[in-house]
């Protein structure tokens, strides 16, 4: 399957995976994102809502999983925005969606080649230090709260230029804080950061992706089974 953000494919483009028998999806932050991606021929929506890491737009998960669901039924609808948990996964299920789509969550696994710097920052983070910001790319994208979002969010700061341009301007000092985020005293550090959702609260210790997994699924089960519970015996 071939993820497309950032605006709609080009039909053309659309029809020349199909031909390859490879799906195609696509992440959106509102309904009339959705019924666009739909019209251009997209398999499945990842309807992302706002506590997602990186671009995100404005709309909850709570309230955005269920309007696009029923906007563009029956296309399938994968829910994404702070989804790091069981429970998570089954309130992402309850809301109508076919499934879940997790991002941030991975970025603290002993297989994550995330800098170690950042991710003893995001170890340390809570769900308020994931903040929108245009510093990255010119777009708003929630990231860590560093040093380097703050400078540029600041009453000082000359503004951010629009996408592209933001990351070709920054790109070089972005690359040189990755570089030395390691050196003691080097500053680097203070700078460093990464896209991530607010479920950088629930991020608390490095595990395996195995680890990850087997508590979400064995979560998921324990939450969809205390739910069947709540339901009458002879419904």
């Amino acid at each position: 399957m071939i993820v497309n953000a950032l605006g709609a494919p080009p039909r053309d483009v659309i029809d020349r995976v199909h031909a390859k028998d490879i799906l195609v999806a696509a992440l959106i932050g509102t309904v009339e994102q959705a019924r666009r991606q739909v019209e251009a021929g997209v398999d499945v929506v990842v309807a992302q809502g706002t506590e997602a890491g990186g671009h995100t737009g404005e709309v909850a998960t709570m309230v955005l999983v269920p309007d696009v669901v029923d906007a563009i039924d029956p296309t399938p609808v994968l829910a994404a925005g702070g989804i790091g948990t069981g429970r998570q996964v089954a309130a992402a299920l309850a809301l109508g969606a076919q499934g879940a789509w997790t991002g941030s969550i991975w970025l603290t696994t002993t297989e994550s080649d995330l800098h170690p710097a950042a991710v003893k920052k995001l170890l340390r983070a809570g769900s308020r230090d994931a903040v929108r910001s245009r510093s990255l790319t010119g777009k708003p994208a929630r990231q860590l709260r560093t040093a380097w979002t703050e400078a540029w969010e600041g009453p000082d700061s000359p503004g951010t230029l629009p996408m592209p341009l933001q990351f070709m301007l920054t790109v070089d000092a972005i690359s040189r804080i990755n570089r030395y985020a390691h050196v003691e005293g080097s500053g680097a550090a203070e700078l460093i950061g990464s896209p991530v959702g607010q479920i950088v609260s629930r991020m608390n210790e490095v595990r395996s992706v195995r680890e990850v997994m087997y508590e979400m699924m064995n979560e998921l089960v324990d939450a969809v089974g205390r739910m069947n519970a709540m339901l009458p015996e002879d419904r």
